[in-house]
Formats: structure tokens, sequence, C-alpha cells
């Protein structure tokens, strides 16, 4: 049975699925209907990709032997199943469908790259090298893994905080009904806007929607940082077993500790500082891009330790 093919066929398919899932939600959003039929297919279709993304790790893993994540195809699968599994679990807490609007864009653009940019010898399972043949690759790789899918849901909540508050200082404080599931917050701001002419009203209901962004991006961040500080540790010391140093400072290493130090600088401002609302969503929005730059831009360099199965 060519396992490699099936994989392929059903990541496409995940693909084609993400995409229809991409417009409804972009619709479901501009209608805002809470009982749409839209948002049911929606949601369906997520927990259908989610459970495809599954099989395919899971196959990949009996068949080849070793936890899928030797590769760079196979790492973005990974991201992908994790990302939508937390938004999963964030939409069934919130009921909230503008956090599917821009992350569903997001995973379909990662799952597109593993598809159609990759080239198929880079898709197919293929014998660990040496230094990936260790009992630290599982704990590791996952743990920088979950901790990119966990902090880019994040950062994109504090992109969306800038672009709704039009990137200027708000205070969030002047209201204090923030346990209000995001859900309701959007419906307020909307209808206040469609249904209203008060802007007083539409005003208070942007409020709701931002102090919401602000809450619930602190709440993912503050989840995602252990993961990374997990991950950065659990590297350093298969990093010893495999080469004899803990650290070697090579491109990789290095943004992964600029990645620790930004979200790092963030919970440290939230915590200490009191920080919130346009300050602390500049330094999230940064974490973003610095992220990718972490997971895949380091990777064109094809230089480093972490080089092997990549792009070099």
């Amino acid at each position: 049975m060519d396992w490699n093919g099936i994989q392929n066929f059903l990541s496409n398919i995940v693909f084609a699925i993400l995409l229809v899932t991409m417009i409804l939600y972009w619709i479901n959003l501009s209608f805002f209907n809470k009982t749409s039929l839209l948002a049911k297919i929606a949601k369906g279709s997520i927990i259908l990709s989610n459970i495809l993304l599954f099989f395919i790790l899971c196959s990949r893993w009996i068949v080849a032997g070793y936890f899928p994540l030797s590769n760079l195809y196979e790492s973005l699968l990974f991201l992908d199943w994790t990302l939508l599994a937390l938004y999963i679990y964030i939409e069934s807490k919130t009921k909230s469908k503008v956090i599917g609007a821009i992350l569903i864009p997001i995973a379909l653009l990662i799952n597109g790259f593993a598809n159609l940019t990759l080239s198929p010898e880079m898709q197919k399972s293929s014998p660990l090298v040496p230094a990936l043949q260790s009992n630290w690759l599982m704990m590791h790789v996952s743990m920088m893994l979950l901790s990119y899918a966990t902090l880019i849901l994040g950062s994109l909540l504090c992109i969306l905080f800038l672009v709704i508050s039009k990137y200027r200082d708000i205070d969030l404080k002047i209201i204090d009904d923030s346990s209000l599931p995001l859900y309701n917050i959007m419906l307020d701001y909307y209808e206040a806007q469609v249904l209203s002419s008060s802007n007083n009203l539409s005003e208070l209901g942007k409020l709701k929607l931002l102090q919401s962004l602000d809450n619930w991006s602190y709440r993912i961040i503050g989840l995602g940082f252990p993961f990374l500080t997990i991950g950065i540790i659990s590297g350093g010391v298969w990093a010893n077993e495999a080469w004899g140093s803990y650290w070697s400072w090579d491109p990789k290493e290095t943004w992964a500790l600029i990645t620790w130090l930004v979200f790092a600088t963030y919970l440290h401002a939230r915590i200490t500082k009191g920080w919130e609302g346009k300050k602390t969503a500049i330094l999230g929005g940064l974490g973003f891009f610095v992220i990718w730059i972490c997971y895949l831009g380091v990777n064109f360099l094809g230089k480093g330790l972490h080089s092997y199965g990549w792009f070099s």
C-alpha cells in the first residue's frame, strides 16, 4: 500500500476543506448570525480537518516507526493540527467566529506551503539521520511546535487588537465585564453599530471587544511561554547529548532565544508593570513575526546544526 500517496491525498483534502471553511467563516462573520447553518458547517469542517490531520500524523508514526516530526513537512502538518485543535477548544469556550476568521487563513497557508511548495521528496518519510535518533526528538520538537502554535494564536489576537483599535491607546479599565463570552461581545458591537444610532453604544461594544481580545491574548501567550521554555531547555540537554555542548549559537538557537526574550518581555510587562492594551499588543504582534523567522526564516539559510532535512 502506498502510504505516502494516501497521506498526500488526505493532506490535499484538508487544504480544500480549509479553503471552503475560510470562505464560510468570512461570510458568516459578515452577516453575523449566531444560529447560522454556515457557522455549523464551518465548525464541522474544522473538526473534520483536524481528524484527518491526526490520522495522517498517526499513520506516518506507525509506518515510519518514529514520532512524525523529523522533517519540515511533518512539522508543518503537526503545527497545523495543533493550531486547529487549539481553535476548536477556544471556540467551544468563547463561541467566537472572529478568531476562526483570522486563524483559518494561517492554517490554510501552512497546509498549502506543505503540500504545494515542498517537493515530493521532502514530503516522504525517510530514515532518521543519526542526530535525530534520540528519545529527545519527541520531547524537544513537540514542545517547540506546541509553543509556536499557541504563541502564533496569541500574537494574532494582539494584531487584531491593534487593527480594531486603529493603533490608538485605549483605556480598558473603564469597563469591568471581561468575563462576557467573546461571541456576545462581538454581537454587542455589531448590533450597536447596525441597529443603533448612538455612538456611545457602539463605542461601548468596541471597548468590550478590545478588552476581551486583550484578555484572551494574555491567557494564550501565558500558556505558550512555558512550552517554549521547556522546548529550549530540552533542546539544550539533547544538544549536549548529541554534540557535547548545551548551546552553540547557530541561527535556530539564536532566534529561539530572541523569541523567548520577546514573549518574556510581554509577560513581564503585563505581570510586573501592569501594561495592557496597545503597549502589550505591539509586543505580541512583534512576536508573531519573530516566531516565523525562528521557525521558517532561518531554515532558508541552510546553515547551522538545525539545517538537516530543511532547505539546505
